[in-house]
């Protein structure tokens, strides 16, 4: 493979180093005044031929392929005065997902992004300010040491905290203890977030913005104002906050059921930007003003998606845990940030190995249902192209219907292998086009 050149792999090499030497320094104080953490993540994806008449510029192909994605992220973290810390995250990815990441809309790999260059790069993902501020005389939890997150830190158990600078707002929003991050758990994009949540991002799932949560004891309210890319999936973010921006809201609730914890959230989203309408696209075409279709040319602001989304976990017994999520969006202006999902519903078990004697060990089961609206698909079956899928036209649609199970193995500490599979049923919506079969290894090394 040329993903991983020689003359790239001394900046893995120098990530690995710098983060060994990081945490041999890491003192052992009750509160940590640094925080030194570390993580890769290699994917190897690939699926056999498959039964397609016909095929567009962003359609699956379907010819047998494979390929490799990697992401490598120094997490440092530095406490600064009482209640305040700052968290800086250099990392480094590369690869590319199959096709490129295009032609199936819940996308197979959550690591990979939609960039024409799959060489090694490293940049900054996150650099931001974390503030507490406590309510009142109630209590303090202590933290744990984890990947930005200071151990031994007593935040106040009712606060408000800020988070400002750059970061992924999936990190605070829609959050699931059982299928979230696709490092270690379900790796399709609508299992780790929700479908229809076009969550504002750049190319790479980072965006500029603040944070603004309420945090009691048993429940959460969060809001947030985040920056929106110039160009759809782009990677420069448009500076024009007071025309382009995504506003996010989440209420977030904690309960017990016969003893064994659970959450409900739900979230509301707005995103302005320049998106097209797509009915004003296929408006075009037939009056020959632009024959484009490009619905994502506009280069005037106006564009607005709004939509919702519920998030739902629940233990259900020492070992087997139950997770949903259903998310639905306007569908009449176009993806901007993540994918091209306008409605979308899944639920899922992880069951945890210690019935045969590997405790740490997980099997992840998860269906999901994907959709579009009409106007979404009128705009496809005219031979319409958004930035995801498009096969050159869509005369037979159907709901696009994924199925992923995995098996985790945990070797060491710090040592992660997994086996993956997913069934892809109507690849972007077009029932003329598949089934088709995706088989993945991951590996993931973290301290």
């Amino acid at each position: 493979m040329n993903i991983l050149s020689l003359k790239r792999i001394p900046l893995y090499i120098l990530l690995i180093f710098i983060a060994i030497s990081a945490q041999a320094g890491n003192g052992k104080d009750s509160i940590e005044k640094w925080s030194y953490h570390f993580q890769f993540t290699g994917i190897m994806q690939g699926h056999p031929a498959f039964s397609a008449p016909y095929s567009g510029k962003n359609s699956l192909s379907n010819e047998q392929e494979n390929a490799f994605s990697v992401t490598s992220t120094l997490y440092l973290g530095r406490k600064l005065w009482k209640g305040a810390s700052f968290y800086f995250n250099p990392e480094v990815a590369g690869g590319k997902g199959i096709s490129s990441a295009t032609g199936i809309a819940g996308f197979t790999n959550g690591e990979c992004f939609r960039i024409g260059d799959p060489t090694p790069a490293l940049y900054v993902a996150r650099a931001y300010l974390r503030q507490y501020i406590a309510i009142g005389k109630g209590g303090k939890d202590t933290m744990k040491a984890d990947m930005n997150q200071l151990g031994g830190e007593r935040v106040p158990s009712s606060c408000i905290a800020i988070t400002a600078g750059k970061f992924s707002i999936a990190d605070m929003y829609d959050c699931n203890s059982y299928s979230h991050d696709p490092r270690t758990q379900f790796m399709n994009w609508a299992l780790m977030s929700n479908g229809a949540w076009d969550y504002p991002a750049n190319t790479r799932g980072y965006a500029y913005g603040i944070v603004i949560e309420l945090l009691k004891p048993t429940w959460a309210i969060r809001v947030s104002e985040t920056m929106l890319p110039e160009k759809a999936n782009g990677n420069v973010m448009d500076q024009n906050v007071a025309k382009a921006r995504g506003e996010t809201i989440e209420l977030e609730k904690h309960f017990f059921i016969n003893g064994r914890k659970g959450a409900v959230s739900v979230l509301a989203f707005r995103n302005l930007s320049r998106a097209g309408n797509y009915e004003n696209a296929i408006a075009k075409l037939y009056s020959g003003v632009d024959t484009s279709l490009n619905v994502n040319s506009d280069t005037v602001y106006g564009g607005q998606k709004y939509g919702f989304g519920i998030n739902i976990e629940q233990e259900l017994t020492k070992d087997i845990s139950l997770f949903a999520r259903a998310s639905w969006n306007d569908g009449k202006t176009a993806s901007w940030v993540f994918t091209e999902i306008d409605q979308s519903a899944s639920i899922g078990l992880t069951i945890a190995g210690r019935k045969w004697k590997r405790p740490n060990d997980i099997i992840g089961v998860a269906g999901v249902i994907n959709g579009i609206s009409n106007e979404h698909w009128d705009f496809l079956s005219v031979g319409g192209y958004g930035f995801i899928i498009g096969d050159g036209r869509l005369r037979h649609y159907g709901s696009e219907n994924i199925g992923e199970v995995y098996y985790s193995i945990q070797l060491n500490k710090s040592l992660w292998l997994t086996a993956d599979y997913q069934y892809v049923q109507n690849p972007a919506y077009n029932r003329e086009r598949g089934p088709v079969s995706v088989w993945g290894v991951r590996g993931h090394v973290e301290f």
